[in-house]
C-alpha cells in the first residue's frame, strides 16, 4: 500500500458530487502566542485542471515567511531522487520480484503490468517498495495525472518569492527510509496493492475524490489503514516514525515567529498518528476538521 500511503482521484465525479463550493481538501491552523502554521494535506499526482485550491491556503500563502515541503521542490532534487531509486531500487542479482510473492501475487503483477502498459521483465528485476512506485505512477498517467499537476510543484511556482521553502527531508533520506525496510514488509504491502488493483482499478480516483470532499475517515480507510493492517511495521516507518521527526521541526518552527505553510502527503495528517493530533496533545491551538 505505499502508492496509497505516499500518492494518492474520481476526478470529474469528485466535483460532480461536492459541487465547487463545497469541495476543499484538508488544512488545520497551529496557534501559539507568535506563530501560525498552516498544515496543508496534498496529493502529490494530480490531473492539471483539477480545481482544487481552496482561497485560505492562496491567503496563507501570500503572508507566508516560509513554505515547506517533504522534498525540496526543484529540478536537481528530482533527479537526485530518480537517480537513487534507479540504484536503490533493484533486486539482488539473481533475485527477482515474483519470488517474493505468492503465486496469486504473482499472477495479479502479470496482469497490473500488462493492463498499465508496465513491462513483466522490467517489474521483475525491482525490489517491491519500488515495483508498487512504478505500478502507482502507471495509474495515474492513465487517470491523466502527472506531478506537475500535483500539488507541491504548483504551490512552490506560484507562491511569492519571498517565502522561503524549506523541507522536512532530502533526497537521500527518503530513498533510505524505502529502500531500508525489510523485504518481506515490502512484499506485503505490493501484495495488498496488487489485490485492490485487481478487484477496484479506480482506488485512486475515489481516494481523490475524498481528498476534495476532506472526508478525513474516508482518507484513513483508503490510504492508511491497509497498510497499518498488512505492513504495521512499515506503516511505523513510512508515517508514525517521519511524523515524529516532523513534529519536532515544527516545534523549532513554533518556537520562533512569523507565519508558515507546511504542505506534506494528506496521510501524515490524519488521525491520531497526524500532526495536527500530535500537536493539539502538545497543547497547540489547532484549527479544523
Amino acid at each position: 500500500m505505499l502508492s496509497k500511503a505516499l500518492l494518492a482521484g474520481l476526478f470529474g465525479l469528485a466535483l460532480a458530487a461536492c459541487g465547487p463550493a463545497q469541495a476543499k481538501p484538508p488544512y488545520w491552523i497551529v496557534r501559539d502566542a507568535d506563530s501560525e502554521v498552516m498544515l496543508f494535506g496534498s496529493v502529490h499526482v494530480l490531473r492539471p485542471d483539477l480545481d482544487w485550491r481552496p482561497p485560505e491556503l492562496d491567503a496563507a500563502l501570500a503572508r507566508a515567511d516560509d513554505l515547506w515541503f517533504e522534498l525540496p521542490i526543484d529540478a536537481m532534487s528530482e533527479a537526485r531522487t530518480a537517480q537513487l531509486a534507479a540504484r536503490h531500487g533493484l533486486m539482488p542479482e539473481g533475485k527477482t520480484l515474483t519470488s517474493l510473492l505468492s503465486p496469486q501475487g504473482a499472477q495479479r503483477l502479470a496482469r497490473a503490468s500488462e493492463s498499465l502498459g508496465v513491462s513483466l521483465a522490467v517489474m521483475d528485476r525491482l525490489e517491491p517498495w519500488f515495483a508498487e512506485v512504478l505500478l502507482a505512477g502507471a495509474q495515474f498517467r492513465k487517470a491523466g495525472a502527472d506531478t506537475s499537476g500535483g500539488v507541491e510543484k504548483t504551490l512552490s511556482a506560484s507562491a511569492p518569492a519571498s517565502a522561503q521553502r524549506k523541507a522536512f527531508e532530502t533526497p537521500d533520506e527518503q530513498i533510505a527510509i524505502f529502500d531500508s525496510a525489510p523485504l518481506i514488509d515490502q512484499a506485503a504491502s505490493l501484495e495488498r496493492s496488487l489485490i485492490e488493483l485487481d478487484a477496484n482499478p479506480d482506488a485512486y480516483e475515489a481516494l481523490v475524490a475524498d481528498w476534495m470532499a476532506g472526508d478525513l475517515a474516508g482518507i484513513d480507510e483508503q490510504a492508511l489503514e491497509p497498510l497499518r493492517e498488512v505492513a504495521p511495521a512499515l506503516y511505523a516507518r513510512l508515517v508514525t516514525d517521519r511524523n515524529a521527526r516532523w513534529l519536532a521541526a515544527l516545534r523549532t518552527r513554533l518556537a520562533g515567529q512569523g507565519r508558515t505553510v507546511v504542505v506534506v502527503g494528506v496521510g501524515h495528517l490524519v488521525g491520531e498518528d497526524g500532526l495536527p493530533a500530535r500537536l493539539r496533545a502538545l497543547g497547540y491551538s489547532v484549527e479544523g476538521p
